[in-house]
């Protein structure tokens, strides 16, 4: 049955007057009154009773008007339904991350996603410095961040992971069968500062303990700068995920006393969680739950 007619009679009906009707739906009056007749020859009986003071509905037309409205609704639902699912075929996601998590976590995560929500399309974008993710949330460009834990209002922040802190110290350095590196032992070296404001991460740690860096500023990748270490050009310190699987040419050892960074997911607090972000923040956690440090 034309849900259209339906709906135009229920308008006439609730209004009491083709010609008010016509007003509302956008027909002439004329082409209403075909319409309304052509329903009643398909229902078999009368469904409006037309006089001088306008229309109103015969008795069958009132018993039936309930189960109408209730048809129109559920064709309502339906119709809002197939529009979700048609505008999540082009859902897109804006993911950022730190080049280490986006290695070492990602393409796990998305395959995992993916498998959930295919149709939904992700967009991970690599970020350069520690703070990028934030400000890329806080300017609208990005929808989920993956990062360290930074002073953001904007963020709805997810605990994930706390990563551990390494010294990155050449082959031959003096550890005298020590297990851990002393923070302190920085102070007066030559120390290579990561790229990317890492800087934030290495001074929550050494800075309470009173410790002066001589630190060089560096802007190499995380692999090159482990390689100038290895080469005896200085020292450094970094994270479980910056150093995974480049560590045959320096030493690796965890500082003393222990230093960590809180590693999460975040969206904006102020705009809506769609179902598929909520996906994607399922399939992280599921993983994080997993997942075991190599």
């Amino acid at each position: 049955m034309d849900s259209k007619k339906l709906e135009i009679l229920m308008t006439a009906a609730d209004l009491g007057s083709f010609t008010k009707a016509s007003e509302v739906v956008g027909y002439t009056q004329s082409g209403l009154t075909h319409m309304m007749d052509a329903l009643e020859r398909e229902v078999g009986f009368p469904l409006l009773r037309r006089n001088h003071n306008g229309i109103q509905l015969t008795d069958q037309g009132a018993r039936l008007m309930p189960a109408i409205r209730e048809f129109l609704q559920a064709n309502a639902n339906l119709e809002n339904q197939i529009r979700t699912i048609a505008e999540e075929k082009n859902e897109v996601i804006r993911v950022a991350a730190y080049a280490s998590i986006a290695m070492h976590w990602m393409p796990e995560i998305l395959y995992r996603f993916r498998r959930l929500c295919p149709e939904v399309t992700v967009e991970l974008r690599m970020v350069d410095h520690a703070l990028e993710p934030f400000e890329l949330l806080e300017e609208g460009k990005t929808d989920v961040i993956f990062a360290s834990r930074q002073n953001y209002s904007c963020c709805d922040w997810i605990p994930l992971y706390n990563e551990r802190m390494y010294a990155i110290l050449p082959k031959d350095y003096p550890l005298n069968g020590r297990s851990n590196f002393p923070l302190q032992e920085f102070a007066g070296q030559e120390f290579l500062m990561p790229y990317g404001r890492f800087d934030i991460d290495v001074k929550a740690a050494v800075e309470p303990l009173g410790v002066k860096l001589n630190a060089k500023t560096t802007r190499v990748d995380d692999e090159t700068l482990i390689r100038m270490v290895g080469r005896g050009l200085g020292v450094s310190m970094m994270t479980e995920l910056m150093i995974r699987g480049r560590t045959d040419d320096v030493l690796c050892v965890p500082v003393s006393p222990a230093a960590m960074r809180q590693l999460g997911m975040g969206t904006h607090v102020r705009r809506p969680e769609t179902e598929s972000i909520r996906k994607l923040k399922e399939c992280m956690l599921q993983f994080i739950k997993e997942y075991s440090p190599v």
